[in-house]
């Protein structure tokens, strides 16, 4: 028979049979492939688990019962998620039939197939508004349909062979996307020290970074070609004694049956799932190790963006703004002055943030390996704060802490939301304000994480490598130029602003220190791999102090003050979600001609750096953020630090950490000799700190205003 027809849906009495020819056994595709993959990935899950418990601290360890706990968990998790991950499986049996070949039926696919398609090859769509390469896949996705569905359906001869084909196709994407997911995990687990979460949600926004940080850093073609071997071979080993039977599968009654039965086991996996990942264990890579890291990664796809009041601790409205108005040093009107007067001859402040720079990298803190000369030469002559903390993980939350002066928010950092118009409270607008040019200066795109659209809406003027002329670009990677072509530019930047006789405040983001860890040769001496951390550290450290001695020439240096500070930590993964010393950065300020240098113990936070250098620099001003003077003597001091959902507050030897679904943890902190913390969790929480953390959190996260 030509032409589209309809073949009649019936199930075998045996779902698998034996060819006796050759041994073989032919199997339900569906339930064959199924169980399979749940086999494979249960294996890999366990296999998984063993090396990242190999690749902790060495001051990490676990108990017997630890380890029992994170495999036993983690085997469930593995179970609940790879039953919810065949899902398109089951999508896929509903389209192994005949009827949807029927002339009628046939047709009406064709042209809701052509329909889709031109829609999204002509039109604005609602992929668009998710960005990145989804119009792109729709396109891609819709076209194949349309092309695949209309091969069979015009030419019936071809659909066994199609369909077997497709079948096996599934089978090994399902394979390699597993083994891709996996090295993933391992390379994520090895730079942050947990599971996917937010920042993998945030990455996959970036993809042309993302994957071309990849490209760099690892030896992507030769890993791809191994995994499609991989591949290959487990669908062998898998497959060899059977084949898959592609036609007459099953009756609408026993595809319903069988839907059934699935749905009620994907339900059920679902809530697993959800206790699951709700488990807490004192020892945080516990908690990490039986989790996971598909499950982790669409948790955190779901809920980076937290609704304050729905899953923190609350304090009435009242008693919190009143609470956070006396702590912050406001007055009624929410605002205080800071700076004694305004200095006829305003200094320039140049605000430098490193990325990925923590203090156990410099000599000062202990390091051994002399990475950072220049910056413990300029600490000699500067004011060094030793004792003060990043705000988050990211390097939006260090310029959320240093622009606006204001508590890390939970979920997305307030640069990435599109409410990000923070009127007044930006240090941008603040010293415009006071006559200065206020610039953010980043050397590559800053469409990345938002930012050229929230400086822009600040208060600065932003300049990143679209506005570098290429031949002024001696080394680039794929985050941007490097360290000493972006201080090169900034340095034109300032001579122009200095002919303008404005004062001018800048904010340089640095992006050298940052994987893949290239940049130019011949500056610095490497004794073996050049491309790791510690090498980026240390041409890091050589780029700014060229910057400084280049700034010494120039006219405006006498007049102008530096602050140099990370953004954040290396890592900020341990034994607890928030273990204190990878949040402990480097903070100095040197300006030999107008402030003389002086050691800060007092702890502090990275939103208190900007409150203080107003005021030593006598720029009196109004504003209403968070972050004080930390040496006037009204200041107590005290610390925030966070990730996307835990808060944290430290006082004293006390840290309070607020997280969801309204817990509240709070720990004993003792210092270590290596300069490492202990953290113990208190039998007794002070209710004091705990209501000064909640007032804290609560009014930023509810009742600063956003535009």
């Amino acid at each position: 028979m030509s032409g589209p027809h309809l073949y009649l849906l019936t199930l075998p009495k045996n779902k698998q049979t034996m060819d006796k020819r050759t041994n073989v056994i032919t199997k339900n595709p569906i339930n064959f492939i199924g169980t399979r993959f749940l086999k494979l990935y249960l294996l890999i899950g366990f296999i998984l688990r063993i090396i990242l418990m190999w690749n902790v601290p060495e001051d990490s360890s676990f108990s017997f019962w630890e380890i029992i706990r994170f495999l036993s968990v983690g085997f469930v998790t593995d179970i609940c998620m790879a039953i919810l991950l065949a899902l398109p499986l089951q999508i896929i049996n509903l389209g192994l039939n005949e009827a949807k070949y029927h002339r009628v039926t046939g047709w009406i696919i064709e042209l809701l197939l052509s329909i889709a398609f031109a829609y999204v090859l002509f039109f604005h769509t609602i992929f668009h508004e998710y960005g990145g390469g989804a119009p792109k896949i729709a396109r891609i996705f819709l076209g194949w349909k349309l092309f695949s569905f209309s091969i069979r359906f015009f030419i019936p001869r071809t659909r066994e062979a199609w369909r077997k084909i497709s079948l096996y196709i599934t089978w090994a994407v399902y394979v390699f996307l597993l083994l891709c997911v996996t090295a993933g995990e391992y390379i994520f687990w090895g730079e942050f020290g947990v599971r996917y979460n937010f920042i993998a949600v945030d990455y996959l926004i970036y993809t042309h970074e993302v994957i071309g940080n990849i490209m760099e850093s690892y030896s992507i073609v030769p890993l791809i070609g191994i995994t499609l071997l991989l591949t290959a071979a487990i669908i062998f080993l898998q497959s060899r004694h059977y084949k898959l039977k592609v036609t007459h599968l099953y009756n609408a009654k026993k595809f319903l049956i069988h839907l059934s039965i699935y749905m009620v086991l994907a339900i059920s996996s679902y809530f697993i799932l959800q206790g699951t990942h709700a488990l807490q264990s004192n020892n945080q890579y516990v908690t990490q190790l039986e989790q996971n890291g598909a499950c982790d990664f669409v948790i955190a796809f779901q809920s980076n963006k937290l609704e304050y009041d729905k899953f923190y601790t609350m304090l009435p409205k009242q008693q919190c703004v009143s609470q956070y108005r006396q702590q912050s040093g406001l007055n009624k009107e929410g605002k205080k002055t800071i700076g004694e007067s305004l200095a006829p001859q305003r200094p320039n402040i140049v605000l430098i943030t490193v990325e990925s720079l923590s203090a156990d990298f410099l000599t000062r803190y202990g390091n051994k390996e002399n990475l950072t000369p220049q910056l413990d030469k300029l600490m000699q002559g500067s004011i060094v704060f030793d004792s003060l903390y990043a705000a988050g993980n990211r390097t939006v939350r260090g310029l959320e802490a240093l622009s606006l002066c204001i508590p890390p928010s939970a979920g997305e950092s307030i640069i990435k939301r599109k409410a990000n118009r923070m009127g007044n409270l930006s240090i941008g607008r603040i010293l415009s304000h006071l006559g200065y040019k206020s610039q953010f200066i980043y050397g590559g795109d800053s469409y990345f994480d938002n930012m050229g659209d929230f400086f822009s809406h600040n208060g600065y003027e932003v300049i990143d490598r679209k506005d570098i002329p290429n031949n002024q670009v001696t080394f680039a990677n794929i985050w941007g130029v490097c360290d000493e072509d972006i201080f090169n530019k900034s340095l034109q930047v300032f001579d122009k602003d200095y002919q303008s006789k404005l004062p001018f405040f800048a904010q340089i983001m640095t992006t050298s220190n940052h994987r893949p860890y290239t940049y130019p040769s011949g500056r610095i001496k490497v004794d073996g791999d050049p491309n790791t951390r510690e090498a980026a550290v240390k041409y890091t450290d050589y780029a700014i102090g060229k910057f400084i001695n280049d700034a010494r020439k120039k006219a405006w240096f006498q007049n102008t003050v530096f602050v140099v500070i990370a953004d954040h930590c290396a890592s900020s993964a341990g034994k607890t979600s928030l273990p204190i010393d990878r949040y402990h950065i480097p903070c100095l300020i040197y300006a030999p001609a107008i402030l003389q240098p002086r050691k800060i113990e007092t702890i502090c936070s990275q939103i208190d750096v900007m409150p203080t250098l107003l005021s030593l620099l006598k720029l009196r001003c109004t504003v209403s953020f968070t972050g004080q003077d930390i040496l006037a003597p009204t200041y107590h001091p005290h610390a925030f630090m966070a990730t996307y959902q835990d808060l944290g507050y430290l006082e004293g030897n006390r840290l309070t950490v607020l997280s969801p679904v309204r817990n509240i943890r709070q720990y004993i902190v003792r210092p270590l000799h290596d300069g490492t913390f202990e953290e113990q969790p208190t039998k007794q929480m002070n209710q004091e700190l705990v209501r000064k953390a909640q007032a804290y959190y609560q009014y930023t996260n509810l009742y600063v205003k956003v535009q």
